[in-house]
């Protein structure tokens, strides 16, 4: 057990002495206002009662002032040695410390400088801090202290709380726009029996009772499209999703997803849907369809956004058409000739689609500023995307990129069973080129599709990248309310070594 400090001391003791007073826990208060609702009411309002954690307090001889907050706003509080009695004022200038949570009963004014207040008439300990907040106001400046400690982020960062009562608006919004579209939300398993749905490493697990090997769910898609088989006309689900791969400033192996599927729309609908999805989005959260994003200002209030044909954007950049490259040794000796790249930065992509998605990730989307729709892409990148009329090599799929980062991906779906089985089996020789972000063939999958699939768009999201941009955070982690991270313990023998 860790040694506590001085601070952790005297608040034990005050616990102690709070006990013989009143229950320093008690079971509920009964407030008639939030803090942001208190704050709108008018001067002279009687009767008043509100609650929350102590975050400043400035205690003097007859007269105190203390400010509690919770995650949507903060009120003054004014103590009067005349108004609370002796004994009630000294306890709370003796035993009452900042992080501490108090309820209050009083009246509104607001002070000469123009700050609404509550004048105390009565108050109730609501629950003692063992722990002190940081010393600064300003809340953690030790980043990995912020992210193992969100609850003490969020009490003493202003930032921090903004991004996350964001986030919980943001999944409020979701729900009511896609409501009021016609969509449906369900729910699809996380233990799934075959990978498939995108393009990851899963992670693995067995099922004891069934005895079988389960992955987690990459991506909601396959069940999602077998949902708009079984009659659903247009279905969504906020999911949970799962891939074995690195971190790093925009990526987590835990992290929410956005997928939904239209029977009858094609990619294009699905562009024009998505365009005044972020725009309506925006105006809820921001009030503004222009984001200022690390610096650089992106204007999604336009009609027509900036549009590229990667298959042709990519022809420019490697001076050849690679539709017609079927072995990656070939490929590879193709772009280090042009030296665009060198094997070594080659080495670890081992099918075509690998090599050729990683040459448009460093050649055109790191150059994409504005929101940008990339369409046209390569068939052999998306399997379960539905081949173009007029060249089977292409599919009908765009992407929305801005500042470099991928915003969404969609596409007119596969619904033709017979090509979608040959591209599994695609998928099965990638694998055996030493591809393991490679799908499985999926026969519950298949089962659905031969049974019959109407015209489908979807398109997918993720909540935590769109929350970055939004909110002009340079982390995923940072929009992530408990980001994994290693035991502090491991760090500490990590220092050690």
């Amino acid at each position: 057990m860790r040694e506590l400090t001085e601070q952790e001391l005297v608040r034990r003791q005050k616990l102690t002495e709070i006990s013989k007073v009143c229950n320093p826990y008690p079971d509920s208060f009964k407030r008639t206002n939030t803090l942001k609702e208190a704050k709108k009411l008018k001067d002279g309002e009687k009767s008043v009662r509100i609650a929350g954690r102590i975050v400043f307090a400035r205690k003097m001889g007859k007269l105190s002032f203390a400010k509690i907050r919770d995650l949507e706003s903060d009120m003054q509080l004014e103590f009067k040695i005349d108004l609370l009695g002796e004994e009630k004022y000294a306890f709370f200038k003796k035993q009452i410390d900042t992080g501490d949570f108090v309820g209050a009963e009083g009246e509104i004014f607001t002070t000469q400088t123009g700050e609404k207040t509550l004048r105390v008439h009565s108050f109730t300990f609501l629950g003692k801090a063992l722990r002190p907040l940081p010393e600064k106001f300003h809340g953690l400046v030790d980043t990995e202290l912020k992210y193992r400690q969100r609850y003490v982020d969020l009490i003493t960062n202003e930032e921090s709380r903004k991004v996350f009562l964001g986030r919980s608006k943001l999944y409020a919004f979701i729900h009511k726009y896609l409501s009021d579209n016609g969509f449906l939300e369900v729910e699809t398993p996380i233990l799934q029996t075959a990978v498939c749905g995108a393009a990851a490493k899963p992670f693995y697990t067995h099922h004891n009772a069934l005895n079988i090997d389960c992955n987690l769910r990459i991506a909601p898609e396959t069940y999602l499209k077998q949902c708009i088989a079984a009659g659903y006309d247009r279905v969504y689900e906020v999911a949970k999703c799962f891939r074995n791969e690195g971190m790093d400033t925009q990526h987590l192996q835990e992290f929410t997803q956005v997928e939904w599927y239209a029977s009858y729309w094609n990619y294009e609908d699905n562009i024009k849907f998505y365009q005044g999805f972020i725009k309506a989005l925006l105006m809820e959260l921001l009030g503004t369809t222009t984001v200022e994003y690390q610096g650089v200002s992106l204007d999604f209030g336009k009609e027509n956004w900036n549009r590229i044909n990667y298959i042709e954007e990519m022809k420019k950049i490697l001076g050849f058409d690679f539709l017609e490259v079927e072995e990656p040794k070939d490929l590879k000796d193709k772009i280090v000739s042009k030296k665009l790249f060198t094997y070594e930065e080659l080495e670890d992509y081992k099918s075509v689609s690998q090599i050729i998605d990683f040459v448009y990730k460093k050649k055109i989307r790191e150059n994409v500023v504005q929101p940008t729709i990339m369409y046209n892409y390569p068939a052999m990148l998306i399997p379960l995307a539905r081949r173009n009329d007029d060249d089977s090599r292409v599919i009908d799929v765009f992407q929305v990129v801005a500042c470099g980062t991928e915003l969404c991906k969609a596409y007119s779906e596969l619904v033709n069973p017979i090509t979608q089985r040959k591209t599994f089996e695609d998928q099965l020789k990638a694998k055996a080129q030493g591809d393991d972000e490679t799908m499985d063939l999926d026969e519950g999958f298949m089962l659905a599709m031969e049974q019959g699939m109407p015209p489908i768009s979807g398109l997918g999201f993720g909540i935590d990248r769109l929350m970055m941009l939004i909110y002009n955070q340079p982390s995923i982690r940072d929009v992530v309310l408990f980001p994994l991270m290693k035991p502090e313990n491991e760090n500490k023998n990590e220092k050690k070594d």
